[in-house]
C-alpha cells in the first residue's frame, strides 16, 4: 500500500485566520504579525519559543476552521506577550520545580490565566481549550496563583497532549531553533512589540478585557523589583548595630567555639524597618503618585509582607505626619506645594524607632540633605522624557542628581539603578 504524502503546510489559509485574529483583537496586531511560521510536524497543534517562532502542525491547520484557528493565533501570542515562559523559569526556580510534569501544570495554569476573557467577540472558544472552570477555579487571576490551586491528577489526565511550546512553560523542546536560529526577535524587538500593543490597550482601555487591560498597565510601568534594588541597603541595615531583634539558640554565635563546653546564643535579624518618603508636590503628577503607592507594596513584599516594618512620609515644602501601613491604596497622598524633601528626612528619623533604610520617591525637584543620614538610602526617581513639564521656582529646585550616598534607581518603563 503506497504511503499518503505527507501534507503541506497551507499557508494562505493560516495567514488568512492570523488576519481574522488582528481583525477581532486589533490591539494586537503588532504581535500577531511579528510572529514568524515555522512548520512542523512535531508539534500537536501550535506552539511558540520564546524567540516569537510559531510551530505549527499542517495537518492541525489542514482540518481546523479559519475561525478556530483565528483564535488559536491569539491565545499563543498571549503567552508572549505576558511573559509565561520567564515568569515559569522565575517560578520553577523560587520553588525547586524540575521536570516536563511541572512544565506542564505551568503550561495549564497560562492558558487558565489567558482563557478566562479571550473568546467571544469576533473569536470562537476552539476545541480542547483549558478555562479555570474546566479545573472549577475561579476566573481572572494570574498564572502563579491559578499553580498554587492545583496539581496534575486525574481530572488533569485529558490535558496531557496540551504543549504549547517553550514560550508558554519556559522549557526547551527538540523543535526549538534556539537563540541563533533564523527569524527570531532579539529582546529589544520583543520589548517594542510589547510596549506598542500596551499603547494600543491603553489608548482604547474600554475596547478590551479586563486581563489585558491589567497587562498593559503593569507592562507600561512595572513595579521596580525591590528586593533586588533594596539589596545591599537592606542586607548593610540588617548586619548592621541596632537590626538585632532577640537571641536564639537555633544558631550558636561564633564566640562558642572560645569557651568550650558553653554555646552561647547568636542574634536574630529581623527584616529592616523601612520609611518611605513619597514627594506630593505640584510637580508629581496623579500618575506617578499612583506609581508611588504600587512601589510603595512592592516594598512591603520585599521585607516579607511585615506591614509594622513599613512607614510612609507625603512631603512636599514640609512633611506631614508618619504613616503607619494598613493598605498602599489607602494612603492619602497629600500636598501640591513646592518641594523640600530635607524636612521628610527629618521627619523619618525624628520619629522612633529609627528606620534602617529610608526610600526616596520623587521626580528630583528637590534640595537635598547636606549630610548622609545614619541610614541606607534608596531615592527612586520618576522617569521623565523630554525633561519635565515644568520646574519649581526658587534655588536647589531644578531637577539635579541625588546624592552620592543614596543609591539611585529610575522608576518606569526605562528603569535602571546606578
Amino acid at each position: 500500500m503506497t504511503p499518503h504524502p505527507p501534507v503541506e503546510l497551507d499557508r494562505d489559509k493560516l495567514f488568512a485566520a492570523r488576519l481574522n485574529a488582528a481583525r477581532a483583537r486589533p490591539y494586537l496586531a503588532t504581535a500577531l504579525f511579528a510572529l514568524h511560521p515555522v512548520a512542523s510536524r512535531s508539534v500537536p497543534t501550535m506552539a511558540v519559543d520564546r524567540h516569537w517562532r510559531c510551530y505549527v502542525s499542517p495537518v492541525f491547520v489542514a482540518r481546523t476552521p479559519v475561525e478556530e484557528l483565528a483564535a488559536v493565533w491569539v491565545h499563543e501570542v498571549s503567552h508572549l506577550l505576558r511573559d509565561h515562559h520567564g515568569r515559569s523559569d522565575r517560578f520553577a526556580r523560587e520553588k525547586g520545580l524540575t521536570g516536563p510534569a511541572e512544565r506542564l501544570r505551568m503550561n495549564i495554569a497560562a492558558d487558565c490565566e489567558i482563557n478566562d476573557d479571550a473568546f467571544g467577540d469576533g473569536l470562537v472558544q476552539p476545541e480542547g481549550a483549558v478555562t479555570p472552570e474546566f479545573l472549577n477555579l475561579p476566573a481572572g487571576r494570574l498564572m502563579e496563583e491559578y499553580l498554587s490551586r492545583f496539581r496534575l491528577g486525574p481530572h488533569t489526565q485529558s490535558l496531557v497532549w496540551l504543549d504549547c511550546g517553550s514560550g508558554a512553560d519556559g522549557l526547551d523542546r527538540e523543535w526549538d531553533l534556539g537563540p541563533d536560529g533564523a527569524h527570531g526577535l532579539s529582546d529589544q524587538e520583543r520589548d517594542a512589540v510589547r510596549f506598542r500593543v500596551a499603547q494600543g490597550i491603553n489608548g482604547r482601555p474600554g475596547d478590551t478585557p479586563k486581563g489585558w487591560r491589567r497587562w498593559a498597565e503593569e507592562v507600561f510601568h512595572p513595579p521596580q523589583p525591590w528586593r533586588e534594588l533594596l539589596g545591599a541597603a537592606v542586607r548593610s541595615a540588617a548586619s548592621g548595630s541596632g537590626a538585632g531583634d532577640d537571641y536564639s539558640y537555633g544558631r550558636p554565635a561564633r564566640r562558642s567555639a572560645g569557651v568550650p563546653g558553653v554555646v552561647l546564643p547568636s542574634l536574630r535579624r529581623r527584616p529592616p524597618r523601612v520609611c518611605v518618603v513619597i514627594d506630593t508636590s505640584g510637580s508629581v503628577s496623579d500618575s506617578e503618585l499612583g506609581s508611588a503607592l504600587l512601589e510603595v507594596a512592592a516594598i512591603v513584599r520585599a521585607v516579607g509582607g511585615r506591614r509594622d516594618l513599613v512607614t510612609v512620609v507625603p512631603c512636599d515644602a514640609a512633611a506631614r505626619t508618619v504613616l503607619p501601613l494598613c493598605r498602599a491604596e489607602g494612603i492619602a497622598l497629600t500636598g501640591g506645594g513646592g518641594t523640600d524633601l530635607r524636612t521628610g528626612f527629618a521627619t523619618a528619623l525624628r520619629r522612633g524607632p529609627r528606620p534602617d533604610v529610608i526610600v526616596v520617591l520623587t521626580d528630583g525637584q528637590t534640595p537635598w540633605p547636606a549630610e548622609r543620614p545614619p541610614c541606607r538610602t534608596v531615592v527612586g526617581l520618576f522617569a521623565r522624557h523630554g525633561g519635565s513639564s515644568w520646574h519649581e521656582d526658587g534655588p536647589g529646585h531644578r531637577r539635579g542628581s541625588p546624592p552620592a550616598w543614596a543609591r539611585t534607581v529610575v522608576i518606569g518603563p526605562a528603569a535602571d539603578a546606578r
